[in-house]
């Protein structure tokens, strides 16, 4: 089987399950009860949501421009946001919630001259925030698995996920400790710089750890957001409860097994939020509903980014 049909039935299968995923959700609780909790009393959270999700953004943007040292400091700071605008925006056209750190990275490594550093950059932020995640599921599970009966399954995938991502960190910092054959850098030079892009980090010690910072405060506000959202809809929620249930939902919609998650994420909240605290399921379905409106407004911004941007040599190229 070639290429192009192996990747077709990994789009299809993924179109299934995403189909797959909302049909059953929809069959247990119809979209129209769901909508229905969606009250005037949400704007005010909306709002509050939209600007912490700038905040998101802004944390991000520092991130990226920290990890890239000298050359970060010669970029403004408002060019980053706008890269991790433009992140949001390809995210959720690309049927991948990763395509976008594609695009942002490349476009911006073809502006700037440093693509190795800038997807070095990129690829620890991404990991980084991983680690703060689960570092906040590990510290608030026994608290919530003392009152909660949380299945094992669930738990045994984030443990799994968290042990990769600690491997890829210091895959990626110690790389250059790896010899890589001579025919493949011979056929993709770029590994060598990536290489060298990624082990850089060890006599900055610095400028990771800060990043580890930034990790923390966005995991913080993350979890804000997502309390928020439940407090829309009229619930209150214990923010320990929402770290681990956050963590779980956010580790099943990385698993490229749907379109962006969707589909999975709807199933997860529900059988957490509702399966072990008993929150009628069609709040716990306008909840995460509700939370597709700062990815639009994310994408919004990352159109107006790339309407910006895209007479820069980053998109000529």
């Amino acid at each position: 089987m070639n290429q192009g049909k192996k990747k077709f039935l990994k789009t299809a299968l993924k179109v299934l399950i995403t189909l797959g995923g909302l049909g059953y959700v929809f069959s247990k609780v119809p979209l129209t009860e769901a909508l229905a909790q969606w009250t005037p009393a949400a704007l005010p959270w909306l709002l509050l949501i939209f600007a912490l999700t700038v905040v998101l953004m802004a944390i991000q943007a520092n991130r990226w421009r920290g990890l890239l040292l000298d050359e970060g400091k010669k970029v403004p700071f408002k060019t980053f946001y706008s890269y991790i605008a433009l992140g949001y925006f390809f995210n959720n056209l690309l049927p991948s919630g990763f395509g976008g750190d594609a695009v942002k990275t490349i476009a911006f490594g073809k502006r700037f001259g440093n693509t190795a550093n800038s997807v070095a950059a990129i690829v620890i932020s991404r990991v980084m925030g991983l680690l703060a995640m689960f570092l906040s599921f590990f510290i608030a599970l026994p608290f919530v698995a003392a009152k909660y009966d949380i299945p094992a399954g669930y738990v045994a995938t984030v443990s799994a996920v968290a042990l990769i991502a600690v491997l890829v960190i210091f895959a990626g910092l110690f790389s250059d400790k790896v010899k890589l054959p001579a025919k493949l850098t011979a056929k993709i030079p770029f590994l060598l710089k990536l290489q060298d892009a990624f082990c850089v980090y060890r006599g900055h010690k610095k400028e990771f750890l800060l990043s580890g910072l930034d990790s923390v405060w966005l995991q913080i506000v993350t979890i804000i957001i997502h309390w928020a959202y439940l407090k829309a809809m009229g619930v209150d929620v214990d923010i320990a409860i929402i770290t681990v249930f956050t963590t779980i939902m956010v580790t099943f919609t990385m698993l490229p097994i749907s379109i962006n998650g969707i589909g999975v994420r709807e199933n997860v909240q529900v059988s957490l939020y509702t399966g072990l605290l008993g929150i009628p399921a069609e709040v716990v379905l306008a909840s995460t509903l509700f939370s597709y409106l700062p990815l639009l407004f994310q994408a919004a911004q990352g159109a107006i980014a790339f309407a910006m941007l895209k007479g820069k040599d980053s998109f000529e190229k």
